[in-house]
């Protein structure tokens, strides 16, 4: 068995189980796209046609393992102020609606009343400080006419 073979295998078992098929719709499947129901018995170009049968019914073969996705904030207090941000960004209610906004913001506007303002959202860790980051973006999102549930 190839390296070719057994990644399409592979990549034909993550397809199914991205669309929730259990080994019996996943055979019936194979049959449908080759004439034939088990994988062992497939050449790759069957198995190239499983794999396309399987994107027609919506499979993504796309993975980043997680690289360009910023990671999720440490905390639900900083989580909810990344989705307020978000949800201002957009009603078009900010000039710069990315995390670099958000810090940008939180410095512009605490950075008087606080001893010091960490570079990023994130390393916040002051229940206080969170809190009154969350009442201004509150107060933004009700001027800015942002339902806030």
């Amino acid at each position: 068995m190839t390296v070719a073979t057994r990644t399409l295998q592979r990549m034909i078992h993550v397809g199914c189980r991205q669309l929730g098929l259990d080994d019996d719709t996943r055979r019936d499947l194979q049959l449908v796209a080759t004439g034939k129901a088990s994988m062992s018995e497939m050449t790759e170009a069957d198995l190239r046609k499983v794999v396309a049968a399987l994107k027609d019914r919506g499979f993504s073969t796309r993975f980043n393992g997680g690289k360009n996705r910023p990671a999720l904030a440490p905390r639900a207090d900083l989580r909810f102020v990344h989705v307020l941000w978000k949800l201002l960004g957009e009603a078009g209610a900010l000039k710069k609606p990315g995390r670099d906004g958000l810090n940008a913001f939180i410095r512009s506007r605490f950075e008087g009343k606080w001893q010091s303002v960490p570079i990023d959202i994130d390393a916040l860790r002051d229940a206080g400080q969170i809190n009154d980051v969350t009442r201004a973006l509150k107060d933004m999102c009700r001027r800015a006419g942002v339902q806030v549930t």
